[in-house]
């Protein structure tokens, strides 16, 4: 029986690419701001475009907040995608203007230091070799990245007990993070559903799991 993915439609994201990326690994995929139907599906994806503070208050405007929540106290994933993922940290810093985050990982997204800015094009990442999402695919797979604030530092400190999240790391002008494997939540800084190939492989790498 193939996988529901709800797409959360909160007025900031690439819903219909995302969509149609997610159906072509297998998986029935939704597009809908019902939160019943966000928080009962099998895996739930959140894209986002644009500016931090935009993407938090559409996400708000939704109770997006609360479901991401409600999802992973109960063990059931959770995708986020480009600023979809940056929402999931602490806080935001965009033009001096600090926004509180989600804070389901510590961490500032902040403006990233290089000589060309956007970050936009294909680069190469470096995923840890547990890394399931990366599972299956080439040390010099590229993806589709298009940001100019990035996670610049990895904050969570080990826990004992518990499993350290995989964090993998690309390189534009300095080290950021391109992706996280946490338990239910993942999230990536590219952009899978524009990516081909490798974007489609790692969809497919997430929705095996779900």
């Amino acid at each position: 029986m193939a996988k529901r993915v709800v797409v959360l439609d909160y007025g900031s994201g690439n819903v219909r690419s995302a969509q149609r990326a997610v159906e072509r690994v297998g998986a029935e995929a939704e597009i809908t701001s019902d939160f019943q139907r966000a928080l009962d599906a099998d895996g739930l994806l959140v894209p986002g475009v644009g500016a931090f503070a935009a993407c938090m208050d559409g996400l708000k405007a939704v109770r997006g907040d609360t479901l991401i929540g409600r999802r992973l106290a109960g063990g059931r994933p959770v995708l986020g995608i480009c600023v979809g993922m940056q929402i999931l940290f602490a806080r935001g810093v965009e033009h001096g203007v600090e926004t509180e985050g989600c804070d389901e990982w510590p961490g500032t997204v902040e403006p990233l230091q290089a000589p060309i800015i956007p970050h936009m094009g294909w680069n190469t990442v470096t995923p840890p070799q547990e890394s399931v999402l990366f599972a299956g695919l080439e040390p010099d797979t590229r993806f589709y990245f298009v940001h100019s604030y990035a996670v610049r530092t990895w904050e969570l400190p080990p826990i004992e007990q518990l499993r350290a999240p995989l964090v993998t790391w690309a390189e534009h002008g300095e080290p950021f993070v391109a992706a996280v494997e946490n338990g239910p939540l993942s999230a990536t800084q590219f952009h899978p559903e524009k990516s081909g190939d490798a974007g489609a492989a790692l969809l497919k790498n997430w929705t095996d799991t779900l």
